[in-house]
């Protein structure tokens, strides 16, 4: 028998009681690492949250179809090639594969599918010319193409983003943004310099795709129809929100039925940087020789909707935990 379960969706900012489009089966998209770097704690706090939204809904006797995406090709994949000299697949296959080595140490189930955005560009091409099609895109002066959010009614839907505030036909070209700058963004840039010998030659041009379009093509072609669909706080605005856009008005249907979003992990009080000396990696916190579910165990102890304040505290007071049932574990063993 399968069970109902309530889920709190961003969109409706309340809880709504679950229901698939598809009887048991539910198709969940995850938005996954981008290969730049080690993947830092705040983003295995996000991995451990869908592990665990997964393995509930599985629990409640429903059929989980998984897809989590791999994003090779973006500003940031692009620049540290650049800085280290190497092919930019060279450069991501490292990090691609650091991060199925933590998703492994930290016993997180795998995803059912990980589409990498550099298989799927001949894809991507398509989504983006049926939208200059359907006059949502335009290509600009050097042959990049934007979307123009204005032709999209419901642009500001997810992010409660008020449309009349923003500056007409004004262009952004880079993948992160705030809501300040919320402007038309870029599906396809053409070639620059800066881009190296990143790019494809399709009938848009010499060029690469935007980080937003390539989800929504990977998240559309495995999935269809999504029933959940999560992330970070962090990608509402402005990943998530174009997602809706581009995907709806691609397919003339809804995206996604519901929105999923855990929060941010803090490092002593403070947002996680390099520059403060309070970034870690999974890495970092085994070479401390602490235990891996340790961690594990710290960032399922708080709310997914709530943040969590990372000490080393925090994760010793984890560690003795964890150790504790390991001791009671042994016990049962002697008893037998």
């Amino acid at each position: 028998m399968i069970m109902p379960f309530k889920i709190f969706n961003t969109v409706k900012r309340k809880k709504q009681v679950f229901k698939p489009a598809h009887g048991k089966i539910v198709k969940m998209y995850t938005c996954g690492p981008t290969v730049y770097d080690y993947a830092h704690i705040g983003n295995l706090r996000s991995f451990l949250f869908y592990d665990l939204l997964r393995r509930y809904i599985e629990f409640l006797s429903y059929d989980v179809k998984h897809v989590m995406n791999i994003t090779d090709v973006d500003d940031k994949t692009i620049k540290g090639s650049r800085e280290q000299s190497i092919y930019l697949k060279e450069f991501t296959g490292k990090y691609t594969t650091a991060f199925f080595e933590d998703i492994s140490t930290l016993r997180i189930k795998s995803a059912h599918i990980y589409p990498k955005a550099t298989d799927h560009i001949n894809d991507m091409v398509d989504m983006i010319r049926k939208l200059m099609l359907r006059g949502y895109a335009y290509k600009s002066e050097d042959g990049s193409v934007y979307f123009s959010i204005r032709k999209f009614k419901k642009y500001g839907w997810l992010s409660k983003l008020k449309i009349k505030k923003l500056k007409p036909g004004a262009r952004v070209q880079q993948d992160e943004y705030t809501k300040a700058e919320a402007r038309d963004f870029a599906l396809w840039k053409s070639w620059t310099e800066e881009d190296g010998d990143v790019f494809w030659l399709t009938s848009l041009g010499k060029g690469r795709p935007g980080w937003h379009i390539e989800c929504s093509v990977m998240a559309l072609k495995y999935l269809q129809a999504i029933d959940i669909h999560g992330g970070g706080i962090d990608l509402i605005f402005p990943h998530h929100e174009n997602e809706i856009a581009q995907s709806e008005c691609s397919t003339g249907k809804k995206f996604v039925d519901y929105w999923i979003h855990g929060n941010h992990l803090y490092v002593d009080g403070k947002k996680m940087s390099k520059s403060l000396g309070n970034f870690y990696t999974l890495r970092d916190l085994t070479s401390k020789n602490y235990d891996p579910i340790a961690f594990r165990y710290l960032c399922l102890s708080a709310h997914y909707r709530s943040q969590l304040n990372f000490t080393f505290a925090s994760l010793e007071k984890a560690k003795k935990s964890i150790d504790g049932f390991y001791r009671l574990i042994e016990s049962f063993g002697r008893a037998t």
